[in-house]
């Protein structure tokens, strides 16, 4: 090799095979595999049967790499996934792929994406495979109704993600499933949200949603649970009617002005109604509540804080006490309606025709329930079908204050008597308040208090006793008040 001629001949050897990465160099640019690289590439790799490799290492090599640079490249062979380096976080970050995806997970961006389903569902609606969720991108219209079958449909931006079925039903079927995130619409003649009749098996989840513009939400019945939460409806023609259902959970549900007809409608059977937060903004001509339809309600039924308002009608109900709209399985305490609970049973009755009572014994074993002809007033979840007495007619057991006022006439003259309220029949000591009467017209007059706790369907009975002999006493004015 000490020939000069051997090393010219290698030098221009080299020249000949360096030359292309020289020339692409001297652009600021290396083509690998072409000699014409993209003009916005430092470095253009091409092939048509090789890939580009990048450094492979376990997670505790590539966090041990020191200070590394703004986008550093790896692939992690502990994780099996590609990994860069940001520098703005100082952290890596795991590059997404499809084995990140959730299992049963279906991206539905037009009609088209759901054909399969529609296929299943015989063409007449899409019948979705359960236990699947479904996300919905972008406005949706649909050409058949939806039967969820246990599915789950979600979308990720409320106003922008919409389902929209134009002249027919929007959701059908015996079958429950989740609804969240999402604008729902059934325009037109014959559009309707949902038409569902499940079974006590089956639940229905529906939240963080609108419901916009359409001829009416619908029906809902015969679900064993179904629950709503944050729910706008707007510019909907007709309302929703809830039918049969085991437990019924609305939260937070907010009813624009733009709404027509009935708001929400009960009916049938239900064991638990539970409406809690949101409004109703009923303006004249529109109805928020009915629940004349309502049979039976097993357990309790509440609502509460849901605030009413716009001069409408608020709520078509029916009670067993004047002036009141709800049964007594109702707790009601919202703006804008009368509160009803057993918290505030209240009954008031008065003698409109005094007696003669008349005593068997003298003293304690002579006690006796005044006689009159009573009337009552002001009953609410209290009944007074009896003369002197005032039941209790709630659901739960409460504490009660007693206001009893009277005047009293002796048979006779110079008589002591001793006056009682009775629970039950039972006298109640502490309540004990005692008078000399006169007689002949001198008339006395007695007022006591008291407290009692009373269960469903105890009374409360204003007694006397003799105290002197076994004549008898007239009372011309008894007003007795428990609340």
């Amino acid at each position: 090799m000490n020939n000069p001629l051997s090393y010219s001949y290698l030098l221009l050897a080299l020249s000949f095979i360096l030359a292309p990465v020289m020339i692409t160099q001297t652009t600021a640019q290396i083509g690998m595999g072409t000699t014409t690289p993209n003009p916005s590439s430092m470095l253009d790799i091409s092939s048509s049967n090789s890939g580009l490799l990048v450094p492979r290492m376990t997670t505790a090599q590539r966090t041990a790499i020191s200070t590394p640079a703004n986008s550093l490249l790896v692939f992690d062979t502990t994780i099996r996934a590609y990994f860069y380096y940001d520098t703005t976080i100082t952290s890596w970050v795991k590059m997404a792929s499809d084995t990140d995806k959730r299992n049963n997970y279906k991206l539905i961006k037009s009609a088209a994406d759901l054909a399969p389903e529609l296929t299943a569902g015989a063409g007449t609606r899409y019948l979705l495979t359960a236990n699947t969720l479904y996300e919905i991108n972008g406005t949706v219209a649909l050409a058949a109704p939806i039967e969820m079958n246990n599915a789950y449909i979600a979308g990720r931006d409320t106003n922008e993600d919409i389902l929209l079925r134009s002249g027919g039903v929007l959701f059908t079927g015996a079958t429950g499933g989740s609804i969240r995130g999402l604008t729902l619409s059934a325009p037109g003649a014959g559009g309707t949200v949902f038409q569902l009749t499940g079974t006590p098996a089956q639940n229905i989840i529906f939240r963080d949603c609108v419901v916009a513009s359409s001829n009416s939400v619908g029906t809902i019945s015969g679900f064993g649970l179904v629950f709503l939460s944050i729910v706008q409806y707007a510019g909907n023609t007709n309302g929703i009617t809830y039918t049969n259902i085991s437990r019924l959970l609305l939260s937070n549900e907010g009813w624009d002005s733009n709404n027509t007809g009935t708001f929400e409608t009960f009916t049938g059977t239900f064991d638990l109604i539970q409406k809690v937060g949101g409004y109703s903004n009923v303006i004249a001509g529109r109805t928020g509540m009915q629940v004349t339809g309502i049979s039976a309600i097993t357990s309790d039924a509440i609502l509460k804080d849901v605030v009413f308002y716009g001069g409408g009608t608020y709520v078509v109900g029916t009670s067993p006490y004047a002036g009141f709209n709800f049964s007594k399985k109702w707790t009601v305490n919202s703006p804008g309606l009368t509160v009803e609970n057993d918290d505030v049973a209240t009954g008031n009755i008065y003698i409109t025709t005094p007696a003669t009572t008349n005593f068997t014994a003298t003293g304690a074993a002579g006690r006796t329930k005044i006689l009159g002809t009573t009337v009552s007033t002001e009953l609410f979840r209290t009944t007074a079908t009896v003369n002197n007495r005032i039941a209790y007619d709630g659901t739960k057991t409460r504490k009660f204050n007693i206001q009893a006022s009277f005047t009293v006439d002796a048979v006779g003259s110079n008589k002591f008597f001793t006056f009682f309220i009775a629970r039950n029949g039972v006298i109640l000591t502490p309540t004990a308040v005692s008078t000399k009467v006169i007689g002949g017209g001198d008339v006395r007059a007695v007022s006591f208090t008291g407290t009692t706790t009373l269960a469903p369907g105890d009374f409360i009975e204003v007694w006397a006793q003799n105290d002197s002999d076994t004549t008898g006493l007239i009372v011309p004015f008894l007003n007795l008040l428990i609340n």
